[in-house]
């Protein structure tokens, strides 16, 4: 063994240029691999603790089907509108502890001399306990008819920070769109969800969100459910209400946390899919150089193979001793694949702090066993060649 390793160590600094050139190609691969894998990782966990924080006993219900079939408009057929009134129907159904109706629009808030444009969401006195959003300072309005257009609004913390550098905002004033509206709270920081700033935005009563928007419908009602019954019990339950409240259309579309998490993994599974398959063709590519690199070596090295064989080697060693030299070209690209790798991850890091990057110690050990099948595979045929070589013809070689 301790012989392999100095036969192979000899050859490979024999030949310094050539073998880094093979070794880039297996690094280039590694760590285009890695880093779309790590990247496709990061993204899958962002998304799943995205979608669980809010807990998992939620679905959210949105107008319109996103699957459609027949051509019911062409007979007659209607859509209708999602309403606060079938928000209350919802909450009223035995499997439901609490909802939250929502609306939502751009608008300028303003306070003073100070304006700031920002998402504005109509929402119900419930959002903190179902999307386990709570207020920091201050509380949320009563909870009361929801269709009361209240003039209360709750600020994120980036938004007050913005308007009120510091200052109590409680009890001040601020117009949304023109209208006055009286800071009853502040949330607490949240950051971003699925690219949207939270802590750069403003909640105020449902009701006073469609007035302000000039809307006569919610964009969506979303759903907390009793832990006793399934989300399957619910979701039919909910069509069964909504589909009567609706003339027995069921235009609407239920989604619950299990299918979004289902359609957020089928397109990353796709895509890093398709990302890997592009990186891989740099594997290929240093399999090739691999390949290339020895069978060169085969060819200049007749004499010396001819004079191994003619000592006693047998066709299996000058067969090992090849395989080795192609294991070694390939790991210590895979290495260094590995390394760069890691190097560009802490980079994004600090140059995209918001980029979702995950590296499993797993992903870098599959990493590293491609590497070195890689450079197996690349080996076989020049040392088949190498192997079959005469010794005597070999050796004339010379």
């Amino acid at each position: 063994m301790v012989d392999l390793f100095r036969l192979t160590a000899g050859a490979l600094s024999a030949y310094r240029l050539r073998s880094a050139l093979s070794m880039l190609g297996i690094a280039i691969g590694i760590t285009s691999v890695v880093l779309v894998t790590s990247v496709s990782e990061g993204t899958r966990l962002y998304v799943l603790e995205q979608f669980t924080r809010s807990g998992t006993n939620l679905l959210g219900i949105n107008p319109g089907r996103t699957q459609t079939f027949g051509i019911g408009r062409l007979l007659g057929g209607t859509t209708h509108k999602l309403t606060l009134d079938d928000a209350k129907a919802v909450e009223r159904l035995p499997e439901v502890e609490k909802i939250v109706a929502m609306t939502y629009g751009v608008g300028r808030v303003e306070v003073e001399a100070r304006v700031r444009s920002v998402f504005i969401y109509g929402v119900t006195p419930d959002l903190p306990s179902v999307w386990q959003f709570h207020v920091r300072q201050g509380a949320f309005w009563p909870s009361i008819d929801i269709g009361q257009p209240l003039q209360m609004a709750i600020l994120g913390p980036k938004l007050t920070q913005e308007l009120f550098s510091g200052a109590n905002p409680l009890g001040r004033f601020v117009r949304i769109n023109g209208s006055r509206f009286v800071v009853v709270g502040v949330m607490e920081h949240k950051g971003r969800f699925l690219g949207f700033d939270l802590d750069d935005s403003a909640y105020i009563p449902v009701a006073a969100a469609m007035k302000l928007f000039n809307l006569d419908e919610l964009n969506e009602i979303d759903v907390l459910f009793s832990s006793r019954a399934t989300a399957d019990q619910v979701v039919r339950s909910v069509t069964g209400l909504l589909s009567e409240r609706h003339r027995g259309n069921e235009d609407f579309t239920i989604t619950t946390q299990a299918a979004m998490l289902e359609v957020s993994n089928n397109v990353m599974n796709i895509l890093t899919m398709s990302v890997a398959a592009i990186a891989a063709i740099s594997l290929m590519v240093g399999a090739i150089g691999i390949l290339t690199t020895l069978w060169i070596a085969v060819t200049e090295r007749t004499a010396e193979i001819g004079l191994i064989r003619a000592i006693g080697a047998s066709k299996r060693q000058v067969r090992l001793i090849f395989l080795a030299e192609a294991s070694a070209l390939s790991t210590a690209g895979g290495i260094l694949g590995l390394a760069a790798a890691w190097g560009l991850c802490a980079l994004l890091r600090r140059v995209v702090p918001d980029l979702p990057l995950h590296t499993p110690v797993m992903f870098a050990a599959a990493a590293l066993a491609v590497s070195l099948l890689t450079g197996l595979l690349s080996g076989v045929i020049p040392a088949h060649k190498a192997a079959a070589l005469d010794p005597i013809t070999a050796l004339r070689a010379e």
